[in-house]
């Protein structure tokens, strides 16, 4: 054989080799609004259990804004998200970073909130000149563009501060905001200390929560990402046999009563296939991200969906 044929071979070789499995798998632990595949997946070591063999560890990072994971996957730090709203998803493709969905996590309208600071009811419109904090590039973000639209304003009418959600309870409860933007145990903990929901995402956008991706990640391990997606939806199927123990995990992992993770539950909507009104939202938040300024490149809808996501 030719040496320069050999080379050929061995170039044709490389490029169609699989990566090899990786020593280590980051993945982004968000317990808010209320993600009980994540806290179970985590709390019984489900993903830990299911790599253990192949001598892969299992990494859990703290990032709860969406626009921080995206920066991580930007950066190679994290390669997925046990939950990522669609609306980070679509401003972080359109900002050029490949970020995949690989299946659904939860449709958690009722519990993303606009919460006003303690005393009298505020309004939407009461917001016109005031400071609201709440996690930037998120549905939550969303939702306050879309709530202040429907009330003839945009986000240049008060002082949006972007802040994650915890900071964001503790500068509303201190006084030192007018409004944050708020999910899950923390809008009861807000109702419970005396500030007032403004509204809810609930006719202003619908929230879907996912399983994500970094696109390099994929094209690298992609049996690995299928196994992932397996183990999220073998923790939903286990909350589904097992209700009252993953109320009890979800509710000490936030520390509230078992009543009102409860309550949170039966507002999550778990479900982890995307179906045709899903993608159609993809559509409609992308058109509605784009026309107030929030994603600028319009990507293609059907390149976002692994083949997990749909099956």
């Amino acid at each position: 054989m030719k040496l320069v044929n050999f080379f050929v071979i061995l170039c044709l070789t490389l490029s169609t080799t699989s990566f090899g499995a990786p020593k280590e798998i980051n993945i982004a632990y968000v317990k808010a609004p209320f993600n009980l595949q994540n806290m179970v997946m985590k709390k019984n070591q489900m993903l830990e259990q299911e790599f253990d063999k192949d001598g892969i560890k299992i990494n859990w990072h703290d990032i709860t804004s969406g626009a921080k994971q995206n920066q991580a996957m930007g950066s190679g730090s994290l390669d997925a998200s046990a939950t990522m709203n669609t609306a980070s998803i679509l401003m972080a493709n359109s900002a050029g970073n490949t970020v995949k969905i690989a299946t659904g996590v939860a449709h958690p309208t009722k519990i993303f909130a606009i919460v006003g600071k303690k005393g009298e009811q505020m309004k939407v419109e009461d917001l016109k000149g005031k400071t609201v904090v709440g996690p930037k590039g998120t549905v939550l973000h969303q939702t306050l563009v879309a709530a202040l639209r429907k009330n003839g304003m945009t986000i240049d009418d008060i002082n949006f501060v972007s802040m994650d959600i915890p900071k964001s309870l503790t500068a509303l409860l201190a006084g030192k905001v007018d409004a944050a933007l708020l999910a899950g145990s923390a809008v009861i903990k807000a109702n419970a200390a005396g500030a007032k929901t403004i509204t809810t995402a609930q006719g202003l956008v619908r929230p879907n929560l996912v399983v994500a991706v970094r696109g390099s990640f994929v094209k690298e391990h992609p049996e690995i990402v299928e196994r992932i997606v397996k183990v999220n939806r073998q923790a939903l199927s286990w909350i589904k046999e097992n209700k009252q123990q993953a109320i009890e995990i979800g509710a000490k992992e936030h520390g509230i009563p078992i009543e009102e993770a409860q309550k949170l539950a039966d507002w999550s909507q778990y479900y982890d296939i995307l179906d045709s009104k899903d993608i159609k939202q993809l559509y409609e938040d992308q058109d509605f991200l784009r026309d107030n300024g929030m994603m600028q490149k319009k990507v293609k809808i059907e390149e976002l969906l692994l083949p997990t996501a749909t099956k």
